[in-house]
């Protein structure tokens, strides 16, 4: 539990009043002074581990209560409720509904609940159980080592290798589960990518797919039939309040674990390591597209194996950030506000297919901006589904990009970094309508022609 989720005074208060106790008579069961524990019931200084062992044993206090913000979504879903337009008048930032959370939590829930009940609240549950799931994955830091360890045991069973893999997991699925891959026309599965028709017994996926997602389709399918009672054991100990959150994480650890079967973690650890993380050959080394092997740099956090600490993030054309993974890099989500001019994925979409890079700091939330090292490329959608181009974001504190294939010939110094969150440096204005491409084009790095 962080430093963060043991501001607990209000709850304390609250424990305090129930139990008919002055300041000086708590004080004295927990063995600290009256003004320390003043201090800790307005916020000013952290329940301690061992303050909050007392707590527990002395008056069978239920530690879960500390997290009671969890049912509307913790910080960002209180941040999502006030940042509606009807409040765009009162100017409430970040760190007041911070500060009103931490305060006043119960007050916080009321307004949530009323919100939700007066208007705008389908929407509301929807991204509190998004973020609900994300919360979870980011504690394990977007390593499961049980599910990842089976699936590299399953590749190597399989003996997947680039040449063979659609062949040994689509005969996987005949022989084991009696599921037959089907490749059906666009318009048999209008919207679709994939189905799985138990009643005719057949992964149908639509011939929309390029080779690399049906792989990965097949890949997903194998994982969730194989390894079903892990996923459902990890869902089951995150705790989420919410169906439609554990349903959330469970999607994505199916699709966690099609990157493991595709991209087995040893192996691919290996080829980082050799290429300096190439991306264009891992991409052909392992017959995957650029974003899987994205979104598979951003797990390797094995104990004693760890790769480099990417976070990865997509960006669509409206400028909107629609996936974030921050793995073991330590980037905050969200990136609310993060609509940067200056920075290379907003640029991305006028070069289609071009690896850029750029060396940039940023901070969302944090005390002081870090510097980071970002490779984006943009990508095409599946002709089905999603189908707009977009770009992928891979990102990583500078400190560890030196040995990077992508980072030969890119400064890594800080004073030569782009800042961002603040006004562009060419004309100085915060909210400037020229378009980013625009006023980049004459200071974009050269770019990394795509295999």
């Amino acid at each position: 539990m962080s430093d963060t989720n043991l501001l607990a005074g209000p709850a304390l208060r609250r424990l305090r009043k129930r139990e008919g106790l002055t300041q000086a008579g708590m004080a004295g069961l927990l063995g600290i002074s009256p003004s320390y524990l003043n201090l800790i019931e307005r916020n000013q200084r952290p329940l301690s581990a061992r303050v909050l062992v007392q707590v527990i044993e002395r008056f069978d206090f239920d530690p879960r209560s500390l997290r009671e913000d969890d049912a509307i979504g913790g910080l960002d879903g209180l941040a999502r409720r006030m940042a509606d337009k009807r409040f765009a008048d009162l100017g409430i930032d970040r760190e007041e509904v911070q500060e009103f959370l931490a305060a006043a939590p119960q007050i916080a829930a009321a307004f949530a609940r009323l919100y939700d009940t007066g208007g705008g609240g389908e929407r509301i549950l929807a991204e509190d159980a998004a973020a609900a799931a994300r919360r979870a994955v980011e504690r394990w830091q977007n390593h499961f080592a049980d599910l990842d360890h089976a699936a590299e045991d399953l590749a190597d069973e399989l003996r997947l290798s680039r040449g063979e893999i659609s062949a040994a997991l689509s005969e996987r699925l005949r022989e084991k589960h009696q599921l037959q891959v089907r490749i059906l026309p666009a318009e048999v599965m209008p919207g679709q990518v994939h189905r799985l028709d138990l009643h005719a017994r057949q992964l149908q996926l639509s011939e929309m797919l390029p080779g690399a997602a049906r792989r990965f389709q097949i890949a997903r399918q194998v994982g969730m039939l194989e390894m079903r009672e892990g996923i459902e054991t990890l869902v089951a100990g995150a705790n989420l309040a919410s169906p439609e959150a554990r349903d959330m994480l469970r999607e994505y650890v199916a699709d966690y674990l099609a990157g493991a079967l595709l991209l087995p973690y040893r192996r691919f650890l290996r080829a980082c390591e050799a290429t300096g993380y190439d991306l264009a050959v891992l991409q052909r080394r392992f017959a995957v597209s650029f974003d899987q092997v994205a979104q598979r740099l951003t797990t390797l956090g094995r104990v004693g194996e760890r790769g480099l600490p990417f976070f990865t993030a997509t960006i669509d054309r409206a400028g909107r950030m629609t996936h974030f993974t921050a793995g073991g890099s330590g980037a905050l989500y969200p990136l609310e506000s993060a609509r940067w001019p200056a920075w290379v994925p907003y640029a991305a979409f006028e070069r289609p297919g071009t690896v850029l890079t750029q060396a940039v700091t940023f901070g969302e939330g944090e005390a002081a901006a870090r510097h980071w090292f970002t490779i984006t490329r943009t990508v095409d959608g599946d002709g089905v589904m999603c189908a707009g181009r977009r770009a992928v974001v891979l990102g990583l504190e500078a400190r560890f990009a030196g040995d990077l294939a992508h980072a030969r010939g890119i400064s890594l110094d800080r004073a030569d970094a782009v800042p961002l969150g603040t006004p562009c440096g060419r004309c100085g204005r915060a909210e400037c309508l020229t378009p980013a491409p625009l006023r980049l084009a004459g200071t974009l790095p050269r770019p990394r022609p795509a295999s």
